[in-house]
């Protein structure tokens, strides 16, 4: 079993079923990462939980630092990421407190610290992100969403944009033109990151609101919070199967 990180969104700051064993805070070239790895273990296995807006919830989108956030994960020793994220649906299959595990990514955002290669490089480095998310990974995902028999979204594509305030509708029918299903905030450079340092990334998306334009009404906070906390007790759920059906193939106190 490869050591899994797991990135929490909103609504998932920790796990508590985890064997916590340390927190340690990683300092990287790239600065501070949004809070400290936690180190556990479950089922015997190692896994590592970041919460991508601190704990508690305090940095926003695009004030993410999400080059440290990815360093520190990769010094901890993370062999792939479960990213969670809090979303919104714009197309009818995905309607508020359903689980997403998008395929594909459409980067809406801009000004972010978006690749390694940045400064300093020797040569300039062109990954391929044809396939963002890790097929091998989301049929994980996937396959043990459908052992518990929740009613999941297998596919679709996730529209970054750069927030912190929500969208406009006429930018969600323009994103719907482009084929974007779902609608967030941290998808990117998240995914790139962690594709330029060679470590397999998928996504749970947790359908928190319709986008703009898309319901009767105005988009609101009890809405918000009462559809991410059944997405998130599916996604624990779901995480926690994750692990139990995957064997144990080292100690997880090891580096």
């Amino acid at each position: 079993m490869k050591t899994t990180a797991i990135i929490g969104g909103s609504g998932l700051t920790q796990i508590e079923s985890i064997n916590i064993i340390e927190q340690k805070t990683y300092q990287t070239p790239y600065g501070s990462p949004s809070s400290a790895c936690t180190i556990g273990e479950f089922n015997g296995q190692k896994i590592i939980f970041l919460a991508r807006h601190g704990d508690p919830h305090t940095i926003a989108p695009h004030k993410i630092n999400y080059r440290a956030n990815l360093w520190a994960l990769k010094q901890a020793g993370a062999e792939q990421i479960i990213a969670v994220a809090a979303v919104g649906g714009i197309t009818p299959e995905m309607y508020p407190a359903r689980i997403a595990i998008p395929e594909q990514i459409i980067d809406y955002s801009y000004g972010r610290k978006h690749t390694f290669f940045a400064e300093d490089s020797e040569a300039v480095h062109h990954i391929d992100f044809t396939n963002p998310y890790d097929p091998d990974l989301r049929q994980q995902i996937i396959q043990n969403a459908e052992n518990l028999q929740l009613n999941i979204q297998a596919d679709g594509v996730y529209g970054c944009t750069q927030g912190p305030r929500l969208e406009t509708s006429a930018e969600i029918t323009r994103m719907q033109r482009d084929g974007c299903d779902l609608v967030g905030m941290t998808g990117m450079p998240e995914a790139a990151l962690a594709r330029e340092l060679e470590i397999p990334y998928a996504c749970i998306a947790v359908i928190a609101n319709w986008a703009a334009g898309k319901s009767a009404g105005e988009i609101t906070m009890p809405e918000i919070i009462k559809n991410l906390e059944q997405g998130m007790a599916d996604t624990k759920q779901l995480l926690q199967q994750f692990f139990l059906t995957t064997p144990s193939l080292q100690d997880p106190t090891d580096d």
